[in-house]
């Protein structure tokens, strides 16, 4: 296997790891409907960050220690599961509470870092990513490369793939804005985001290593 195949076939199974529905579609979906586009691209950014965080940590070796220790798995799933839950459970409270629909002061910088800080510590605390990294980067690392700089190179392909699905995603928010962006659609929105948050933290939290 060459870098280049080897890059080739990892696209194809981080385009199908992005492309089914889960917390990062979420996310974006909910920043583009109930802020802005920027404010999804930025989640965006923050959620590839997680990504290539960790795309680094199991090139390095150093994720090895959640395949080896239940207890550090374990921990970090529950911390994972707990964030998602909270996460969910403020937007599904805004929502009731009606919230986002009144003006708030703000500042754009403020939502951004909030959007961005969002997106990373959602993925940095999903230990299933790191798993999954751990696991994968070894079946895609030719022989003769360097174990660290081919992690690198496959964590920027998967960057590059959630990026573009996060720009279609915001496009599709985008053209459907009209109807997205009114109070009832917010409001709606943010409960059926909280909703899969909380799922996906239950679910995280009830899984077994």
């Amino acid at each position: 296997m060459t870098v280049t195949s080897a890059l080739f076939s990892f696209a194809v199974v981080a385009a199908l790891m992005t492309l089914v529905p889960g917390v990062d579609t979420a996310l974006i979906l909910r920043s583009a409907v109930t802020r802005s586009r920027l404010d999804a691209l930025v989640a965006a950014l923050g959620i590839c960050s997680g990504v290539f965080i960790w795309g680094i940590i199991a090139a390095a070796g150093a994720s090895a220690v959640l395949a080896a220790s239940q207890l550090a798995y374990q921990i970090l799933t529950y911390a994972g599961a707990a964030y998602l839950i909270f996460l969910g459970g403020q937007m599904i409270y805004r929502s009731l509470r009606r919230r986002e629909l009144e003006p708030t002061n703000v500042s754009v910088a403020s939502s951004n870092w909030k959007a961005y800080a969002t997106g990373m510590v959602t993925n940095l605390l999903n230990p299933k990513i790191g798993v999954f990294y751990i696991a994968v980067i070894p079946q895609f690392t030719p022989a003769d490369a360097n174990a660290l700089l081919m992690g690198i190179a496959l964590s920027a392909v998967h960057v590059a793939m959630t990026l573009a699905w996060a720009g279609v995603l915001i496009l599709g928010a985008s053209l459907a804005g009209q109807w997205l962006s009114t109070p009832k659609a917010v409001t709606w929105m943010d409960r059926i985001a909280g909703t899969v948050l909380v799922g996906f933290g239950l679910r995280v939290a009830l899984s077994k290593p």
